[in-house]
Formats: C-alpha cells, sequence, structure tokens
C-alpha cells in the first residue's frame, strides 16, 4: 500500500510513520506548511508547525529511510481554519480548530492531493482506532483513554476514513511510543506534545482576536438585564467562562458569575450563576456519520469536549439536524462546539452546535 504520512515534526507522527515502514508499505513522508509566516521555533509546548516542527520531520524522515515533502498548504488553512475561527467567534460561537483542521485539511484537502498522486492513504499519529468489517470500516476510541483523540475525528466522513490510518491507536500508553522513539535512533523522543492552538503560539486567543476583529465596547449583564461591568468586545468570551468578566458590582451571595450567553448583535454578554449554565437539550447541524446515516432516534454517548466525559442521552437525527436531550444536565456548553455521538467506544457521527436548552 502507498501511504502518505502527515508529519507534524512530533515523536506520534514519526513513529506512525516507522511503524508502516515496519509493516512493508511504501511511505512518504509530508509536512504541512499551514502558516504563511512560520515562527523559527516553538515556544516549549506550544503551537506547532514552526521551521523548528519542519526541519524535525526532514530529520525524522531521514532515520526512517523515506522520501519527504514539505506541502504548503497556507493559504487553505488560512481561510478554512483562521478565518472560520475568526467568524465563528465574531458571531458569538465557539469554535473547535483541530476539528475544522482535521475535516477541511488533513483528511479532505491532503488526502485529496495525495490520491490523485496515487496514494492509497493518509495515516497521522492520532490516538484512535480503525476496524474494518465487511467492508466497513469504523472508527473507535483509543486504547488509552487518557490519550484517545477521537473527539477531533469525529468530524471524519466514511470515505475519508477508508483511507485514513491511525498506527498508534492501540497503544496503551504515550511513554511506550516514546520509548520506541528512543529504540529507533528517532532524536525527538523527549520533544514536548503541542498545546493550544497552533496559529496561536502565545496562547494568547484574545488578543489574537482582538488584533483581527477589533475593540467594540458593550455591556456586560446579569439575567434581569442590570449592567454589572463593560467589555471591549464579545468575541473575548465564551459560554461558561469565569475569569476576566471585569464586574465591578459582586453577587449577593458571593458566588462566582459565569459567562451565560454571548451577543453580538445586542453587544451584550450575559453573566449568571454557574447553575444557570446547566443544559439537557442540545441541537446540533451538519451532522456527519463515521459510516452510514443515522436516522431516528437512538440512544448513545455525546462529548462536547475533546477531553469530556462522554455523557448519556438520546439522540435523534435526520439529514440536517440532530436533536440531543441528555440523561443528566451539563454546563458551560456553547454553540459551535462539535457533539460527537458514540455507540459505546465506537464514534457514530457528529454535530455542530447551534443552540442549547435547559
Amino acid at each position: 500500500m502507498r501511504v502518505l504520512a502527515a508529519m507534524s515534526g512530533g515523536v506520534d507522527s514519526a513513529v506512525a510513520a516507522a511503524r508502516l515502514v515496519d509493516a512493508g508499505h511504501e511511505v512518504v513522508g509530508v509536512h504541512l506548511a499551514l502558516s504563511r509566516n512560520p515562527e523559527a521555533y516553538r515556544s516549549g509546548a506550544r503551537g506547532c508547525c514552526s521551521l523548528e516542527d519542519s526541519h524535525d520531520a526532514r530529520r525524522a524522515a531521514d532515520v526512517l529511510g523515506i522520501p519527504f515533502y514539505v506541502w504548503d498548504f497556507a493559504e487553505r488553512f488560512a481561510a478554512d481554519v483562521v478565518a472560520d475561527f475568526v467568524d465563528e467567534y465574531a458571531a458569538g460561537r465557539t469554535p473547535n480548530p483541530c476539528l475544522r483542521c482535521n475535516e477541511k485539511i488533513k483528511f479532505a484537502a491532503v488526502l485529496e492531493r495525495g490520491r490523485a498522486l496515487g496514494f492509497d492513504a493518509v495515516a497521522t499519529g492520532h490516538y484512535a482506532r480503525l476496524e474494518q468489517s465487511h467492508g466497513q470500516v469504523s472508527l473507535y476510541r483509543a486504547a488509552e483513554p487518557a490519550k484517545d483523540q477521537s473527539y477531533v475525528l469525529g468530524v471524519l466522513d466514511a470515505e475519508q476514513l477508508r483511507h485514513s490510518l491511525f498506527p498508534l491507536g492501540s497503544d496503551t500508553a504515550k511513554a511506550e511510543v516514546r520509548a520506541e522513539a528512543a529504540t529507533r535512533g528517532l532524536f525527538l523522543a523527549r520533544k514536548p506534545d503541542s498545546h493550544d492552538i497552533c496559529f496561536i503560539p502565545t496562547g494568547d486567543t484574545a488578543g489574537f482576536l482582538q488584533s483581527r476583529l477589533g475593540r467594540r465596547a458593550g455591556d456586560v449583564v446579569d439575567e434581569t438585564g442590570e449592567v454589572l461591568g463593560v467589555h471591549t468586545g464579545t468575541h473575548q468570551f465564551t459560554v461558561g467562562q469565569r475569569h476576566g468578566l471585569h464586574l465591578s458590582v459582586p453577587a449577593q451571595d458571593g458566588r462566582p458569575r459565569y459567562v451565560l450567553r454571548v451577543d453580538p448583535v445586542r453587544n451584550t454578554v450575559t453573566v449568571g450563576p454557574k447553575q444557570s449554565l446547566a443544559v439537557r437539550r442540545i441541537d446540533g447541524i451538519r451532522p456527519t456519520w463515521t459510516e452510514r446515516p443515522v436516522a431516528g432516534a437512538w440512544r448513545g454517548l455525546v462529548q462536547v469536549r475533546a477531553h469530556g466525559d462522554a455523557m448519556p442521552a438520546l439522540i435523534e437525527a435526520d439529514a440536517a439536524q440532530m436533536r440531543i436531550e441528555l440523561d443528566a444536565p451539563a454546563f458551560g456548553i456553547a454553540p459551535g462546539q462539535a457533539a460527537v455521538c458514540y455507540d459505546g467506544d465506537r464514534v457514530v457521527g457528529s454535530a455542530t452546535i447551534s443552540a442549547t436548552a435547559a
């Protein structure tokens, strides 16, 4: 099998490529240049896609003895991921750029080009499992729950999964992958994992959004409409946020207040007690399915954050929307997040959250 190994410059993707070579596949490494003006070096564990990462990926490919290329996807990444991220915050929603990158770049643009060049599959260092049965490919959680990344892959469809490989999914511990990298002579065995948003290496999301959207002063209000403070832009807030509210009027009971709603049209941010964040119903749009479309009502598990809990729920869907009724209330769920649905450990599909209700 001819496999295109996406190599980020980290230990996971390097070991994934190495295992494919061991399995006898014809492997070609590719590093995705996603920034128009990449940083020279990473800031510790923050960000990725720097020039340093590109050089690290090339050195790993040299150790493995495989061809290596750098593909420039900066323009498409800027349009499909960065611009989408900014637009979603401007609209009062909270997006997950990692899901969008997987959906639009790694398993769409890269796979499209790879297939055109005669490759059979794209492989990454994601921690998830793929299983085949009767010609059907199913996506499952990784063997190690703490490293499971199936949530950020829940936006992929059946066709994309048929041409994907995740060689690390059956591992039991990240330490084993690092030990394997060291044994193979891959110098990046001790390189820290990347965290935060790759195109905001400083970790200052509010500052990044302000540089793109500017300042627009407005009111921070409680559930009755009383003005409690001012803000400089609704895009600096997300549902469930507790810190950075800059309230001039303390709560009568002395308890913390949280962001309940973000309204860019009225330019207001509504805050209140934690119990007002409770959600039982989730509405979703643009459903995607990892296998075949699922219609009607069924019971399953729903996860709304990459490292969040899987919550029992009644799920009902059709071609255009998804409605989820949680068995127990959840807190801090924001429009724009992805609701990924599971049947046990198997990923069924996902939808973008459009609204919530108690």
